[in-house]
């Protein structure tokens, strides 16, 4: 619309029909022509008009081909088109809905049936704008209320998953980083969306486990001994256990996680020893977020290494602890890995 007027193209290889619909529809809408199918096509792109009057018997292109033309193209394919013809069969009226028209006019026309016949459609085009544009405004609603919802699922998850790490000195910077640098990684590696998602959203909830780790054991300052060590290895399986039978896709993913993110791709990880990719994709990522994250955070019974020592330690275990793929993956994004860690980082105190 412009001006206040419905905009309408009118289509015809013959000037009497065009100056007769030209009389019975000026008054109300501003009106544009064309003499021929392709120009017609110029003109719907350049001027989008509301409705468009197209003759069917026209050279070159006739108004069949003019029509699927414009419904094949994203700029033209919602403006409504009545055929305006002097072909009346039943087949010709078929086929000219089949190309995409909305109605039918038969020559020579009456400029009472082409007013009301266009002010029909002109309504209901509106009408279906306004369903569209809320339509539009729902959807855009709903998205914002259910990345709201991805917010506080999220923040409930490092809230939750960090109680059970809380007594090891981890922190929910931990969780953050390392859920977010698992994330990165899974999206180098050409992961879907929605599995990185679901890895962001699982990632936290590796070591769940340590729930159920004596405290003698959890906050010794010293190196545990083989039996300690066999005890502290159970959390994987504790926390498998713990996630075991959810139905949510992300704490199904957190089960895998849980149970897999201590296995090496040498087989010489636990709790079952699983190698290469018999460890689960995700398993394999978050083991590389996690070690990196341990390795330059501060703990009471370590300092942290430098962001340079880390990398020398990962790229030693690539192809034995981890996945060279992960471990090329997890370089190529140095810089998103590092500004990650810089968002998050531990706050003083």
């Amino acid at each position: 619309m412009a001006n206040g007027k419905w905009k309408v193209l009118v289509v015809d290889d013959e000037p009497t029909n065009l100056k007769l619909l030209e009389q019975a529809l000026q008054d109300e809408h501003q009106l544009s022509f064309s003499i021929n199918g392709q120009k017609a096509l110029e003109v719907a792109r350049k001027v989008h008009p509301d409705l468009i009057l197209l003759d069917i018997m026209m050279p070159e292109m006739d108004g069949y081909e003019t029509c699927r033309q414009l419904k094949a193209d994203s700029r033209t394919a919602g403006i409504p088109v009545i055929f305006v013809t002097t072909l009346g069969e039943v087949r010709d009226e078929q086929q000219g809905f089949e190309a995409g028209g909305v109605d039918y006019i038969t020559k020579p026309v009456s400029p009472l049936i082409v007013q009301a016949r266009v002010r029909t459609h002109l309504s209901l085009y509106d009408q279906n704008r306004v369903l569209e544009d809320k339509v539009r405004q729902r959807t855009g609603q709903l998205r914002q209320a259910f990345q709201k919802i991805e917010v506080y699922a999220l923040d409930s998850i490092y809230r939750l998953t960090r109680a059970a790490e809380f007594k090891d000195e981890d922190t929910g910077a931990h969780i953050q980083r390392m859920s977010h640098y698992s994330a990165a990684v899974a999206r180098r590696l050409g992961l879907n969306e929605r599995v990185i998602r679901s890895i962001l959203y699982a990632a936290p909830m590796h070591d769940v486990g340590k729930i159920g780790i004596p405290d003698r054991i959890l906050l010794k300052p010293a190196k545990l001994d083989a039996e300690e060590w066999g005890i502290m290895k159970q959390h994987t399986l504790i926390g498998g256990e713990i996630l075991q039978g959810a139905t949510a896709g992300y704490l199904r993913l957190g089960e895998v996680i849980a149970r897999t993110h201590h296995e090496k791709w040498d087989g010489s990880g636990y709790p079952k020893g699983l190698k290469g990719k018999a460890i689960p994709l995700a398993g394999r990522i978050v083991a590389i977020a996690d070690v990196f994250d341990a390795l330059t955070s501060k703990r009471p019974y370590k300092r942290p290494f430098s962001v340079p020592e880390s990398h020398d330690i990962i790229r030693e275990g690539r192809g034995t602890h981890f996945d060279p793929a992960v471990v090329d993956a997890f370089f190529a994004i140095t810089d998103e890995i590092l500004e990650i860690k810089e968002t998050y980082r531990d706050q003083p105190g």
